[in-house]
């Protein structure tokens, strides 16, 4: 009986945290989200096509500004961008920089683990780098592609976005923000809270045993880990690198795929879906890929902790 009753005992706790983290990450979340917002309300009600224009043409130096304000360690900045992205205020080649180079949780693990801080310039530095180095790729092949079809370049579609939450574009922005604010949050809580509890009956020790160190695989199934748009992720691909079972290039691969939830909040508010699913397969792909390179190059020896 007092097994039982210890069992029950932990698994509440376990419920309990599982509750309590869906709740913190999404109070995280929220002034990035009401910033972004504001920032869309602001120039679709006081701007006007002046400031679409200039925000249109400023996408060519978006990867770079948008590969360094992910490095910072948190990730409301990367569900920001897909918010600006849904209402086509910044690039493909600017979200994808910002979600290549943000480190989530990453971060703060190397800090408190006792990290060489050598060793965390490098790894912030390369996710940087293949961030921009993407970002920019990715919109000049978009451009020459649209120069081929004489197609123009994407308008900003705020109106668009403010159709589908069903706000009243009439009211003060800031209260259209807010509406659409706490729109995305309810839907982040619910999100979190499904798939923390997930993790949790499936426990973080199995996740672990799908991305032991096995050369090209163990780099897949980290980049698989690393689509899961919550902070154990990066934290697990982390901790598992720092304890020697996972290999530079496979932390790697999964942390530049790894978004936080900004993923989650792409494919809620982005249209049409197909352009979701092609960030998603842009997004693995290079992760994938340039964990691959860093293994099986010299970076590797360079890279290691």
């Amino acid at each position: 009986m007092l097994n039982v009753f210890l069992h029950a005992s932990h698994e509440a706790h376990g419920l309990w945290e599982v509750v309590t983290d869906a709740l913190l990450d999404t109070l995280k979340l929220l002034p990035f989200l009401f910033l972004s917002y504001l920032l869309m309300e602001f120039l679709e009600h006081k701007s006007g096509d002046a400031s679409k224009t200039w925000l249109r043409r400023s996408g060519k130096i978006g990867p770079v500004i948008g590969g360094a304000l992910g490095i910072l360690p948190q990730c409301g900045f990367s569900a920001a961008a897909s918010g600006l992205y849904t209402g086509r205020m910044i690039t493909t080649g600017t979200l994808l920089a910002v979600y290549l180079s943000t480190s989530d949780e990453m971060l703060p693990i190397l800090i408190s683990e006792g990290a060489p801080f050598s060793f965390i310039l490098k790894i912030l530095g390369t996710k940087l780098l293949i961030g921009i180095a993407a970002g920019v790729t990715v919109d000049l092949v978009a451009a020459a592609i649209r120069r081929r079809r004489s197609s123009p370049a994407p308008e900003p579609q705020i109106e668009e976005l403010c159709e589908r939450e069903g706000c009243q574009c009439s009211e003060r922005f800031w209260v259209s923000a807010l509406r659409h604010t706490l729109r995305i949050s309810l839907f982040l809580l619910l999100f979190s809270l499904v798939l923390g509890a997930v993790i949790f009956a499936v426990g973080e020790e199995h996740l672990a045993e799908l991305i032991l160190d096995r050369p090209i695989l163990s780099n897949f199934l980290a980049a698989v880990v690393g689509l899961i748009p919550n902070c154990v992720s990066s934290v697990l691909l982390t901790k598992l690198h720092l304890d020697g079972i996972l290999s530079v290039g496979a932390m790697l691969s999964g942390l530049l795929v790894n978004a936080g939830v900004a993923l989650a909040l792409l494919f809620r508010n982005n249209r049409p879906l197909k352009d979701s699913f092609r960030i998603l397969l842009l997004l693995f792909s290079i992760g994938l890929l340039c964990g691959i390179l860093i293994d099986v190059t010299p970076l590797a020896g360079w890279l290691r902790l």
